[in-house]
């Protein structure tokens, strides 16, 4: 094959990889396709060689793709020490519940339903066993269970904030 049309080779590549990014969720294949226009440019404008083509491609796309992780990890994930948004299990300490399932058996496992999942709990050192329709708070979380204290009870302001129910017959 002549040098003079890999160029058009590597704009199919390069071509094919940045389409192909808009289907893939991982944001590496754009970083392999600027690579590989970076090669297409070297072999059509200075016509260099199929290694420094290649060398090319790979040098490009790598630092591109190490670049962007860095950029990506320093400003777009939030850390503790910047304030970040805690989210799944890490958001569930501190979060008040309702106790589902009363407490049975030895380690007094319950169910208790935090944000719309019920999770399994057990009470926390200290504290008696749960009673479905108790209100708690998770005090931590270990593997897949909650541990959970009572919640402390509704300030009387906000009972007299709530509008009255009336029991329907």
């Amino acid at each position: 094959m002549d040098s003079g049309f890999s160029w058009i080779l590597w704009t199919i590549l390069g071509v094919i990889l940045i389409i192909a990014e808009i289907f893939t969720p991982g944001f590496v294949l754009l970083w392999f396709g600027i690579g590989a226009l970076v090669a297409a440019a070297l072999s059509g404008f200075a016509d260099f060689g199929y290694a420094v083509q290649f060398l090319a491609f790979i040098i490009v796309s790598i630092a591109l793709t190490v670049a962007s992780r860095t950029i990506f990890a320093s400003h777009f994930t939030r850390t503790e020490e910047r304030g970040g948004i805690k989210t799944g299990v890490e958001a569930l300490p501190g979060k008040v519940g309702t106790v589902v399932s009363s407490s049975r058996g030895s380690l007094h496992e319950g169910a208790v339903k935090v944000f719309g999942s019920t999770w399994t709990a057990y009470p926390a050192e200290g504290e008696e066993p749960l009673e479905a329709g108790d209100r708690v708070v998770v005090e931590s979380v270990r593997g897949a269970s909650i541990y959970v204290r009572r919640a402390p009870a509704v300030p009387e302001w906000r009972v007299s904030a709530l509008p009255e129910r009336k029991d329907r017959n």
